[in-house]
């Protein structure tokens, strides 16, 4: 880690101050493992090469042994680390029983072919050799990876199947005092238990289920009083949505989906519905200071499920003080779609049936053989995004991000763009998107992924 004294010309300036954290009988909160971010595989000279076996293995995961659905042997998996303008190429060896694939999640990238081809099917026993060639204008930010192998979407993430994949060049936009700044991958990853193992099948999503961070029970994080640190949130579970708060702080959001902001914005609690990333800064409290990371209680509807508050992590100061860093709000340069002219517009309806069984887009369940929007290539359209149902939904589009126009009729300044967007129930987004690059056929779903698994995907064609 790099420390600088210097302070930078303010915009604005937020001072932070932290509650302390009590255990349940008012003392201190008992001790827990130190944070362990996952190993990494990083691109050298432009080429990131690797390979991924799926497998069930007995791992340690939340403090106990379990069968999980693996990556090379491990809960939670390396992050693949690279910088725009890379290749990847990625061997798959699927030793399930079951077919499986890969999707990078939030990655412009070609959906064709051996790159981000979600209807590649690797049966058992089988191995698929991906390649992936990234543009030199791919945005630095936080994504994901994981299994869209339909309809068994569900089962193969919650049983572990995601990890974390970090694209270069977010620092570049921090003062220089911080471009050595520490960062952790805080991967939001929860399981359910069936016997000895994470259950997959019959997912309950209001079932008791343990919340994890890099597949660790409450970790303890360590910073420096003052210092900042980049904390790369990732909600890289199945089905479950997570209202973050951390204690007496304030997060200091700098991306979101990969996607850096035009100027800094602040939050005390952020919602990170299933899918969804933020880059944030986190600033360390006065010496000997201890507060919570936490998921609040939320709620995503009659029709849906309550979520309880649970500790992610806790948070611990202590050390030589860091002389604090001012940030300025400016930060990044984002395209404006408010004023650009639209080609076309698509109204997208989210439904279910009475029971909770079925799951519709524009009234009709997902068929990969059907081609339910058809786009332009270098074009920018207009989207209805309507949820006619009692309970949140998390829409997703691959392959082109976009930037949310309003909520609920209210106009939305985002300060970006982003590939996910939780929908209130009986609620309505309006979305811009503009299809550059690849041509091909990709889809556009839910995230909540017992529901795309049970209909809530439709086919997007991409045409020149």
């Amino acid at each position: 880690m790099r420390f600088n004294s210097g302070l930078l010309c303010l915009s604005t300036v937020v001072a932070l101050t932290v509650a302390p954290l009590r255990g349940s009988a008012g003392g201190p909160a008992p001790p827990s493992p130190v944070l362990q971010d996952p190993p990494q595989v990083v691109s050298h000279d432009g080429r990131l090469r690797t390979k991924i076996v799926v497998d069930r293995r007995l791992v340690d995961v939340g403090g106990r042994r379990l069968w999980a659905l693996t990556y090379n042997g491990r809960y939670m998996p390396a992050t693949l680390r690279l910088r725009p303008g890379d290749r990847m190429e990625l061997t798959m060896e699927n030793r399930l029983n079951a077919p499986t694939n890969l999707h990078v999640h939030g990655m412009h990238v070609s959906p064709s072919g051996h790159a981000d081809n979600i209807f590649v099917r690797i049966n058992p026993h089988q191995t698929f050799h991906y390649s992936y060639r990234f543009t030199r204008n791919l945005k630095p930010g936080t994504y994901w990876y994981h299994s869209h192998a339909d309809p068994g979407s569900a089962p193969q993430v919650a049983g572990g199947m995601s990890g974390v994949i970090v694209v270069d060049g977010l620092t570049d936009h921090l003062p220089r005092s911080l471009r050595g700044i520490t960062e952790h991958v805080i991967a939001l990853k929860d399981f359910q238990v069936q016997g000895d193992s994470v259950k997959t099948q019959n997912l309950k999503i209001s079932a008791p289920t343990t919340r994890t961070v890099n597949g660790q029970l409450n970790p303890t994080i360590r910073i420096r009083p003052g210092e900042y640190q980049l904390w790369r949130l990732a909600n890289v579970s199945a089905n479950i949505y997570y209202h973050v708060h951390l204690r007496g702080q304030r997060f200091h959001v700098i991306a979101h989906d990969a996607d850096p902001v035009d100027r800094i914005w602040t939050a005390d609690s952020l919602l990170l519905a299933a899918g969804t990333r933020f880059d944030v800064l986190v600033q360390g409290g006065p010496p000997g200071t201890t507060t919570r990371l936490e998921t609040l209680r939320y709620s995503t509807g009659p029709a849906g499920n309550t979520f309880p508050q649970a500790t992610l992590a806790t948070l611990v100061s202590a050390g030589t003080p860091v002389r604090p860093v001012r940030l300025a709000t400016a930060f990044a340069p984002v395209e404006d779609l408010s004023h650009a002219k639209i080609a076309a517009r698509h109204t997208i309806v989210f439904s279910e049936n009475a029971a909770g069984t079925e799951y519709y887009i524009n009234g009709r369940q997902f068929d990969m053989n059907r081609v339910d929007i058809r786009s332009k290539l270098n074009t920018v359209e207009e989207w209805v995004v309507r949820n006619d149902s009692n309970e949140e939904h998390s829409f997703h589009v691959h392959t082109n991000r976009f930037q949310l126009m309003s909520v609920n009729g209210r106009p939305h300044h985002g300060h970006g763009r982003q590939d996910t967007a939780s929908i209130a129930p009986k609620g309505q987004i309006v979305i811009r998107i503009r299809f550059t690059d690849f041509t091909g056929r990709t889809v556009l779903h839910c995230h909540i992924l017992n529901h795309e698994d049970k209909g809530m995907m439709a086919v997007l064609e991409i045409v020149k």
